[in-house]
């Protein structure tokens, strides 16, 4: 059997681990022929690939990015479409195709899927807002990233009695600013699922402002005080026609400064939370489905993307993954939330 593997979508910590996972298990292991597509799916469409087998994985496991490069386009035009992949795929001599990717990669592989392209989803996004799976690879490395920044801003913070604004990733879920705020103790934490006024945010700088003590805000990217009617955006549209998301940070530190007469400060934390070597956790996790994808190919368990449910591994169908977002609960926010200020 002849395996392609591709990444689709924004690079994040654990990718080459995974590729190393299913190579060593399907090559080695399984006896399968794989190939690696370049920069995802512009690979496949321009017939752009290499052999993946021990050699071409060895001593991957810990760096950062992908071996095989990554793009955000889309194989869904009327250009190529369904039938061009099938095409393609058949003129390369592909069985399968494993795809590491997030919402929109499993989305494309469902869509294969569906249409009789054997697919299988792995599932990566430093946002953990991919449904089917409790946590994907890349969050907890981007959670580390994030927990460090807020440790050295609360010193700085401290040293000049400012209240210090983090601003992280988290366009609709805001994962990444839940758990690193829990993790350094932020005194407020804002994500995009849950609005707050202003007079609610000063209130809490205040609160903590009047324990003698700095302030430290960590806000999602996606976040909106109540009354903005959108997120607040940078120039340019991203690799999905979307606005580019980013500067709330500094939109709320000049409003908290005019409201609390505090010295506020904001930090974009931006695409350093994708980039470096990915941690221990998220190593063995993207090693893992690299491994359950490959015996999911040998058991013909196409459709199917490797999903963590508390410690296992397991193969879920690909519709659980897509057509929803994994965002923050309401009673998750609400137990930290009691905790503000």
């Amino acid at each position: 059997m002849r395996i392609g593997v591709l990444v689709s979508g924004g690079d994040c910590p654990g990718l080459n681990a995974a590729i190393r996972g299913a190579v060593l298990r399907g090559v080695d292991v399984l006896g399968f022929e794989m190939i690696g597509f370049m920069d995802g799916w512009r690979g496949v469409i321009e017939g752009e690939w290499i052999p993946l087998d021990r050699a071409a994985v060895r001593g991957i496991s810990p760096l950062g990015g992908t071996i095989l490069g990554t793009s955000r386009v889309s194989p869904l035009t009327p250009e190529v479409g369904v039938e061009g992949i099938r095409a393609k795929l058949a003129e390369y001599g592909v069985d399968g195709l494993i795809t590491i990717g997030g919402n929109g990669t499993q989305t494309v592989a469902r869509i294969l899927s569906d249409a009789g392209i054997p697919t299988i989803g792995l599932p990566k996004t430093i946002d953990n807002d991919l449904a089917g799976t409790d946590y994907t690879f890349g969050f907890d490395t981007a959670v580390s990233i994030a927990t460090e920044a807020i440790d050295r801003l609360r010193t700085t913070g401290e040293s000049h009695r400012r209240c210090m604004v983090l601003e992280v990733m988290g366009r609709d879920a805001g994962w990444i600013a839940l758990h690193a705020g829990m993790a350094g103790g932020a005194q407020v934490i804002l994500l995009p699922e849950y609005s707050e006024s202003l007079d609610q945010v000063c209130a809490w700088v205040e609160s903590v402002r009047d324990r003698d003590r700095a302030p430290l805000v960590v806000v999602a990217e996606g976040f909106k005080l109540e009354g903005m009617e959108h997120e607040v955006t940078r120039a340019g549209l991203d690799g999905f026609g979307r606005p580019r998301l980013g500067g709330i940070g500094e939109v709320l530190a000049p409003l908290i400064e005019e409201r609390t007469g505090m010295e506020s400060r904001a930090t974009v934390l931006g695409h350093v939370q994708r980039g470096g070597v990915p941690t221990a956790f998220d190593r063995v996790l993207a090693t893992r489905a690299g491994i359950a994808a490959a015996d999911a190919a040998a058991a013909g368990e196409w459709g199917t993307m490797a999903a963590l449910h508390g410690t296992r591994l397991e193969m879920v169908p690909l519709a659980e993954a897509v057509g929803r977002l994994n965002t923050v609960p309401e009673d998750r926010y609400e137990e930290v939330r009691r905790l503000f200020g």
